[in-house]
């Protein structure tokens, strides 16, 4: 189904801030549809040399209407009552003559409402069409469309829908709605179902829909709601010894289009306000609520959540920390050049994992930009190097945000690959360059990420075999990266001389499992 910005821009003469208005306007007109227990369907005039579908074309009349045929660019049904039109019209194109109410309401600027109701599907349905206006410049015209079918003597509840749906409209039709300035949150704000209660000028509450009076009923209010002043009685609900805002105040008097909270009793309310103004004149205002107490509460539980674990990763990076301290004093005292170099290759590792740990301290959630992280290990090992030799280690391509499961393993997989390229890839008493390279690809819809950890050294021995070597470090990555990650590991010559080590893991670790180390070869970087 086409767009509404693909159906303005390709058959209408329309600008972006017409478009911009018409999104505003669709993006918020559930609220009309359910209000008018009617069906809603916007019709934006072709440009001048549209051409028109063969069903749709006519001869040319010199006296005929400058504007050539109507294109349906959105839709609409309401939630509150039976659909007129049950299959989709966006995107469906009429000639000037077809719908007779829409030329009317385009040529004349005003609503125009038909007397009888239209049978075209056998059922009744009542039409009506509004202009759209921005400013002064007509956009559109809104086509109306109520279900007769189950037509019955309104109940109170559904006349002020009505009346209220009736002030919108005239509000479309004056350029007035939506609301300039307002931005709600449309995603979780109060829907008409949830409860409404309309105002009256002064601020008062003409009528409350059983939801919004069983909604102040759980902030604590005892009494009626209708006849009293809305912000007095929130002010009186939520006193909390302190001046309520003016902001808050100006919202619950129906004067301010805003969307606000309120606490009380135990319960938590979204209000949104509509300021009704009709003519120039503010005649009232709609106020939706809705009950958000479940909602908040578990918002709050997930922020603790959130919180405790943050403050896991920081203890935890402490203590860490505090053991690569104490490997470090042991490390000092050591007479044994094996044992200081053992304890000197745990310290690096912990301070991998530290690194991970820290890292996931700050974040809200368990993603990590690895980039930064990756950083700081390659830069422990341009520290690590011997005075004599200088080694120079860079990073080319991103990381980027990686989960916390791969994160951490890959940490240590890329100190440990360093370390071994520092230790037996480089030359004594010569410089040399270490490099880690990153890149991500699909492979078969499934998202992975190539790392290469490369040195200008003396290259691998002619009978290496990384399955039998008793390196503890080879020992270690083997094991992150093919038994934990489930991803591919590959040593191979580096062009112009030295090693490369390739690890290719996937990142979406919900399915892990164990692979060979060489059935299938890593990916090449570019």
């Amino acid at each position: 189904m086409p767009t509404l910005t693909d159906l303005v821009r390709d058959h209408t003469d329309l600008t972006e801030t017409d478009l911009e208005w018409l999104h505003a306007l669709v993006s918020d007109w559930q609220l009309l549809a359910d209000l008018s227990f009617a069906d809603l369907l916007l019709w934006v005039p072709l440009h001048a040399e549209a051409e028109l579908p063969a069903e749709a074309r006519r001869p040319k009349n010199p006296a005929a209407s400058p504007v050539p045929g109507w294109v349906a660019v959105a839709q609409m049904r309401p939630t509150t009552g039976p659909t007129a039109y049950p299959e989709d019209l966006v995107g469906k194109i009429v000639r000037t003559g077809r719908r007779g109410l829409i030329d009317v309401a385009w040529r004349e600027r005003r609503i125009v409402r038909e007397g009888d109701p239209e049978w075209g599907s056998g059922i009744p349905v009542r039409e009506e069409s509004i202009p759209v206006r921005r400013g002064a410049k007509l956009l559109g015209v809104i086509q109306r469309s109520t279900n007769l079918s189950s037509a019955r003597t309104p109940s109170r509840l559904e006349l002020t829908y009505l009346q209220s749906a009736s002030d919108l409209a005239q509000m479309i039709s004056e350029g007035r709605f939506p609301v300039p300035g307002e931005e709600p949150n449309l995603v979780r704000s109060p829907r008409v179902g949830d409860g409404l209660i309309r105002l009256d000028r002064t601020g008062r509450a003409t009528y409350a829909s059983p939801n919004a009076q069983s909604a102040y009923r759980r902030l604590g209010l005892a009494t009626d709601l209708v006849g009293e002043s809305l912000g007095e009685v929130t002010a009186t609900l939520c006193d909390t010894g302190e001046p309520l805002e003016e902001a808050l105040t100006a919202v619950l008097s129906g004067r301010a289009p805003r969307e606000v909270e309120v606490e009380s009793n135990g319960s938590i309310m979204q209000l949104r306000t509509i300021p009704l103004v009709v003519g120039g004149t503010r005649i009232g205002a709609i106020v939706l609520i809705r009950d958000v107490t479940e909602l908040r509460w578990r918002d709050r539980e997930l922020m603790t959540k959130d919180a405790t674990i943050r403050e896991i990763h920081h203890r935890v990076k402490n203590n860490l920390q505090t053991v690569a301290a104490l490997l470090r004093l042991q490390a000092r005292r050591l007479r044994i050049p094996e044992g200081r170099a053992a304890l000197d290759e745990a310290v690096r590792r912990v301070g991998s994992i530290a690194i991970v740990h820290e890292t996931l301290s700050l974040t809200p959630d368990e993603l990590i930009d690895f980039d930064d992280i990756a950083d700081r290990v390659i830069m422990m090992a341009g520290e690590v190097s011997t005075p004599e030799t200088r080694v120079t280690p860079k990073r080319t391509g991103n990381f980027g945000v990686l989960p916390a499961e791969v994160a951490t393993p890959l940490a240590m997989v890329i100190t440990e690959l360093l370390q071994n390229a520092l230790e037996h890839g480089l030359p004594a008493h010569r410089d040399g360059t270490l490099e880690v390279r990153a890149r991500r690809y699909d492979e078969d819809k499934e998202a992975r990420l190539v790392t290469v950890v490369a040195d200008d050294g003396v290259g691998l021995p002619a009978d290496f075999d990384v399955e039998s070597s008793n390196s503890l470090g080879l020992q270690i990555v083997r094991t992150l990266i093919v038994g934990e990650l489930g991803g591919r590991l590959d040593f191979r010559p580096r062009e112009g001389g030295g090693t490369e080590v390739v690890v290719d893991v996937p990142l979406d670790q919900s399915h892990r499992g164990a692979v060979s180390t060489r059935p299938s070869r890593p990916q090449p970087l570019a």
